[in-house]
C-alpha cells in the first residue's frame, strides 16, 4: 500500500505501531515538528517521529502542509490515513491523494467530534464510547463513516481508555483498508441532527472548589463524589485536576470511590513531589 500517514500524539503512534504490526507501513509521516516540553522546555520529538525513527520511515514535519504540498504531490499516494493530526487538512490536500483521507477519531462519531472526544466520554458519565474510520472532507469530523467498533469506558483513566482505543483504532484500520481499497464498503453519511462538539480543555477546567471535595470526601453529596472521580481519571496528567487547600495549591492525582465516598490516593501539594495520601 503506498499511502501516506498523519499524525503527531501518543494516540497516533498506538495507531501506526498496530498497522506497523500488521505489516501495513507508510510511505511517510506527517506529524508536527518537534517541541519544547516541560519547564526546563526541552525540545522534544513527538511519539509518531521516535516510531518512525525506529522503522525507517521517512518523516515530514511541516509547520504549515502548504510547505510540502508540492513534496506530496510527488510522493502519488493512493491515500492518506490521519490520527490525531491536530489540524484541519484542507481540500486541497486531501484531495491529492487518489482515494482521499481516512480519519480515525476515538468516539462514535457523529458524537463527541473535535479535540477532546476521549476526556469529555469519561466526563459525560459515558458507558461506551469507540473508534470511527471515516472519510475525510474539509469539514471537522463531519465526512461519511466506514466503520465504527465499541469499547467500553468502565473506569479507566485518560491514559488508559486512550491506548485501549489506539490499539482498536490500529487493528480496525488494518482489517478495513484492503476492503476500502477493494471498494467493498459503502460510506454512510453521518446524521447531523446527532452531532455533539468537543472543546480543548484548559487549565481552569481542572479547579475542584475545595468544598465540593470535601462534601465528596466525606459522603454529603455522592453526585459530586461521582463528579470528581470522573474528573480526576479524564483530566489526568492534562491539564491536571487542582485545588486550594489552606491557601496552598493540591493537584489531585489519583482517587477512588469508596461506598459513594471520594477518597484521595495520590496528591501533589505545590512545589513538592506526588505522595500517597494520608
Amino acid at each position: 500500500m503506498n499511502y501516506i500517514f498523519f499524525g503527531t500524539p501518543t494516540f497516533a503512534a498506538g495507531v501506526l505501531e498496530q498497522l506497523i504490526a500488521a505489516d501495513m507501513l507508510p510511505s511517510a509521516i506527517v506529524c508536527n515538528p518537534d517541541r519544547p516540553v516541560g519547564r526546563k522546555h526541552t525540545i522534544t520529538p513527538p511519539p509518531t517521529k521516535l516510531l518512525a525513527q525506529r522503522h525507517g520511515i521517512p518523516i515530514l514535519q511541516p509547520e504549515k502542509l502548504s510547505e510540502i504540498q508540492a513534496r506530496l504531490k510527488t510522493m502519488k499516494a493512493e491515500f492518506f490515513v490521519v490520527a490525531a493530526y491536530a489540524k484541519i487538512i484542507p481540500k486541497e490536500i486531501i484531495g491529492i491523494a487518489e482515494r482521499g483521507a481516512i480519519g480515525v477519531h476515538p468516539s462514535l462519531l457523529p458524537k463527541y467530534r473535535g479535540s477532546s472526544p476521549i476526556q469529555t466520554a469519561i466526563l459525560e458519565g459515558e458507558r461506551q464510547t469507540g473508534v470511527t474510520l471515516y472519510l475525510l472532507d474539509e469539514k471537522m469530523d463531519h465526512g461519511s463513516i466506514l466503520i465504527a467498533e465499541k469499547l467500553d469506558v468502565e473506569n479507566r483513566s485518560y491514559r488508559e481508555l486512550e491506548a485501549a482505543l489506539a490499539d482498536i483504532g490500529g487493528k480496525l484500520l488494518a482489517a478495513t483498508l484492503p476492503r476500502f481499497l477493494a471498494k467493498e464498503i459503502v460510506p454512510l453519511r453521518q446524521n447531523e441532527t446527532e452531532a455533539t462538539y468537543t472543546k480543548k480543555f484548559k487549565t481552569d477546567d481542572g479547579y475542584i472548589d475545595e468544598k465540593d471535595l470535601r462534601e465528596a470526601i466525606e459522603n454529603r453529596d455522592v453526585e459530586k463524589a461521582n463528579s470528581i472521580e470522573r474528573k480526576v481519571r479524564a483530566l489526568n496528567p492534562e491539564p491536571g485536576v487542582w485545588t486550594i487547600k489552606n491557601g496552598t495549591r493540591m493537584k489531585i492525582l489519583e482517587v477512588a470511590l469508596v461506598n459513594g465516598r471520594l477518597k484521595l490516593i495520590k496528591i501533589q501539594r505545590e512545589g513538592k513531589n506526588p505522595v500517597l495520601s494520608p
